[in-house]
């Protein structure tokens, strides 16, 4: 199990979780259609978003701290049995029609999501005895309130939050203090998505999903899908970040992510691991890369660990980053 000193949130966001720039929405039109190992641009947002607002980094670092005093708090104890619900609003910004998702499949979207965090998905079942016992569900139910759509002459997007921007082509946040605000696009350079996590800009906030990867072909066939990341588990990993989630291996070489239960890993799982893999940290832990916030496949990630959850809910407590959401 993973123990860990509260240091400086800076520490935490040295390593972005890919090494490729994904900044500028201009650059070539790669898009993800043949991936083999998931590719999450939060952390270098998170980087950049530092870089132009230094204050950024000290809210983070106050946030860290109000969530491990929250995680202990006695308003914790309100959230059992206390389903909270979360507004959605999809935006889609499109110029092919294959982006243009339908209703069906950004509907199956938010199924998986209430899905998955409320541990209501029928693969939570292949979770390992090892860490049965830790595999959480969260009080919360995602509701859509409202699609927005907007033909745009842009062909690709890339992680400098132009798709929230209606001045740039994309499309404003609506509520964004209120209501989640999800973006479905073209994501170039083999993205899958991106997340901003708590302590943002509101005019920022929300979660980006590559057209292709937003929703379930389970739920919804009709739609237009990438393999192996069609079953909606981008967004639920996004949505993870949004709620204050670190990647599981910290986004560094044994990282932690500031979850006491989920073990320390060597690195992000790509694919599907074999049953038992190992990580190569101190004391050999099995690695939890069916959790949600590693990069395996749609197919190989059904669960949350009490940690998670716990941290998740600590932002809705009063004072909290996202306590305007309840």
């Amino acid at each position: 199990m993973k123990k860990f000193a509260l240091t400086p949130i800076a520490l935490v966001f040295l390593f972005a979780c890919q090494t490729k720039d994904v900044r500028n929405d201009t650059a070539a039109e790669e898009t993800a259609t043949n991936l083999t190992v998931r590719q999450c641009g939060s952390m270098e947002v998170l980087e950049e978003q530092m870089k132009a607002d230094p204050s950024l980094r000290q809210r983070m670092n106050d946030i860290e701290n109000f969530t491990r005093r929250a995680m202990t708090s006695p308003e914790m104890g309100r959230f059992v049995g206390d389903t909270m619900e979360i507004p959605v609003v999809v935006n889609v910004v499109y110029n092919a029609a294959a982006e243009n998702i339908s209703d069906g499949q950004i509907a199956s979207q938010i199924t998986v999501l209430n899905e998955d965090y409320q541990m209501k998905n029928a693969d939570n079942t292949k979770v390992p005895s090892n860490f049965a016992g830790v595999k959480a569900s969260m009080p919360i139910k995602f509701v859509l309130n409202s699609i927005v759509r907007k033909k745009t002459n842009k062909t690709s997007w890339g992680t400098n939050d132009a798709v929230k921007k209606s001045a740039m082509g994309g499309i404003d946040p609506t509520s964004p203090t209120t209501m989640l605000n999800m973006w479905s696009c073209n994501l170039g350079r083999s993205l899958l998505g991106y997340a901003q996590f708590p302590g943002g800009a509101p005019a920022t906030d929300g979660v980006v999903i590559l057209y292709s990867s937003f929703g379930s072909r389970a739920k919804f066939p009709g739609g237009t899908y990438i393999a192996n990341y069609d079953l909606g588990r981008t967004a639920t990993h996004e949505v993870g970040h949004w709620l204050n989630l670190r990647h599981i291996w910290g986004d560094a070489t044994c990282g932690s992510d500031l979850v006491d239960d989920t073990p320390v890993h060597n690195t992000s799982n790509g694919g599907c691991p074999p049953a038992g893999h190992l990580s190569t940290c101190t004391g050999t832990p099995p690695e939890m890369w069916m959790n949600y916030m590693d990069y395996t496949y749609d197919g190989c990630m059904y669960m949350f660990s009490q940690g998670q959850v716990a941290r998740m809910n600590a932002i809705f407590v009063t004072g909290g980053p996202r306590a305007s959401f309840r």
